[in-house]
């Protein structure tokens, strides 16, 4: 007689991180996630018969590309970012904080789509379907292709799926699909990885587009299981505050396209809309040379982006001394790398910010992240507290280090050509960056001091 398999040692299992105990408990001991503890079945011995082969493999270069080739999704931005287009049977996640505009950018989609001919449905579990008519009558967003469902049932979505047979599937959001036959409740860790491999099965073997919405978390990550981002082809991170207009689409993975890829949009009054040339929101044309602004040339994933810098430096007291309660402030720059930056500034170039507050800012909220901007902080921070306007025909971008060295960034060349294009006369590189542009002088720098030097505001 066959032994039963034996139980695992540790019957209970996070489905975040893989994380076993011997009981259960609300909260995972490994990554504190709540509610992702299951129990674990025992194992069944697995059969090695052969089964049934849906088709027959074949030599990869007689596979057909016919069904793979994307389609534009009608937005020239969302197709960037993912590669060319909409490839049918794709699964693609899109993630975003509440209020971002998921739902008007997919709105958007699908409208565009329907008035290519393709059939699209748009199933909402968050939203009344005459409230989405609503948003869908201010975007302009009505086509007789374009069909609406309300619905919080899996059984009903692929009743809605079997009665349109649609190419482009939105399900927004697949936190508030559920299903019966499923246990938990809805958008819990079961519920959406069962309704999700659902609906993305029906999707590879009808040959639909399927757009999933989720949730995000209070750190921003992913809402559900980190099985949902493997079960998909593309995971978008849509971004952006409340109070700017600009919007950045992301993509962490892409099984069609690069991975580093970002699409730019303006939120407005009559939408969101596509922003090939985003650069405008991020600098400020002043009629005359203002101290304390420098404008550097920042990499979103393969993207160069112009952005201006601005920096205020208090007075400060006559005798220069200092009393222990100066401010620094810093928006969309990071401020334990800005602080470095200024501690730098004043040990080797000479330039006295002790005891002064420093306030430090991007325009039009962009964020900045990436070390290339340090040198345009510093000239900015350096000509603010010598009152000294920087040339307005200037970008600088490079990486200061801690004894005072230019470093060398990536994408120098690519960086400096958008700059040329925008009609920048010179660029502040660091020292052997060997970049030679056409219509712009190229100033090599070493030093921190070296660069001050150059600019006059020393």
């Amino acid at each position: 007689m066959a032994k039963a398999p034996a139980a695992p040692k540790d019957p209970f299992r996070c489905a975040e991180c893989g994380w076993t105990t011997g009981k259960w408990v609300g909260r995972c001991g490994e990554c504190q996630a709540w509610g992702t503890v299951e129990e674990v079945a025992a194992p069944k011995k697995l059969s090695l018969v052969a089964g049934h082969v849906t088709s027959a493999a074949q030599p990869i270069g007689d596979v057909s590309l016919e069904s793979a080739k994307a389609r534009t999704s009608g937005v020239s931005e969302l197709d960037r970012v993912l590669g060319g287009g909409l490839v049918p049977g794709a699964a693609i996640l899109l993630a975003g904080e509440p209020g971002v505009g998921k739902s008007t950018l997919l709105l958007s989609v699908t409208a565009e789509s329907a008035r290519a001919g393709i059939t699209s449905l748009y199933i909402s579990g968050e939203e009344s379907a005459s409230q989405v008519r609503l948003r869908a009558e201010r975007l302009n967003a009505i086509d007789p292709n374009l069909w609406l469902a309300s619905e919080n049932e899996l059984g009903a979505v692929i009743a809605h799926i079997d009665a349109v047979k649609p190419q482009l599937l939105i399900v927004d959001s697949i936190q508030t699909i559920a299903s019966a036959a499923v246990d938990g409740a809805p958008g819990g860790v079961t519920q959406v990885r069962e309704i999700a491999a659902a609906l993305i099965r029906v999707a590879k073997e009808r040959n639909i587009t399927l757009i999933l919405v989720g949730h995000v978390t209070k750190d921003g990550s992913i809402a559900g299981p980190r099985l949902l981002e493997h079960l998909v082809d593309v995971v978008l991170n849509f971004e952006g505050e409340r109070h700017s207009r600009l919007r950045l689409i992301r993509a962490i993975k892409n099984r069609f396209g690069a991975s580093d890829e970002v699409g730019c949009f303006d939120m407005n009054e009559s939408g969101i809309t596509s922003l090939p040339d985003p650069t405008g929101l991020f600098t400020t044309r002043h009629t005359e040379p203002v101290p304390g602004t420098c404008v550097t040339v920042t990499l979103e994933g393969r993207r160069p982006l112009l952005a201006e810098i601005q920096a205020l430096v208090s007075l400060g007291n006559s005798e220069g001394r200092d009393f222990g309660n100066s401010r620094r402030v810093t928006s969309g720059l990071d401020n334990p790398r800005t602080a470095m930056t200024l501690a730098v500034l004043e040990l080797r170039a000479n330039i006295r910010v002790s005891g002064r507050d420093v306030y430090v800012a991007t325009v039009g909220g962009m964020k900045i992240g990436e070390p290339a901007a340090d040198l345009a902080v510093a000239l900015a921070v350096g000509s603010a507290a010598k009152g000294l306007a920087l040339p307005s025909d200037l970008v600088a971008i490079g990486e200061v280090g801690l004894a005072g060295e230019i470093r060398k960034v990536t994408g120098a060349t690519q960086r400096i050509q958008e700059a040329a294009r925008l009609g920048f006369k010179k660029a502040m590189v660091p020292a052997g960056s060997d970049i030679k542009v056409p219509g712009i002088e190229i100033m090599e720098v070493a030093r921190l001091e070296q660069a001050i030097a150059r600019v006059k505001i020393n």
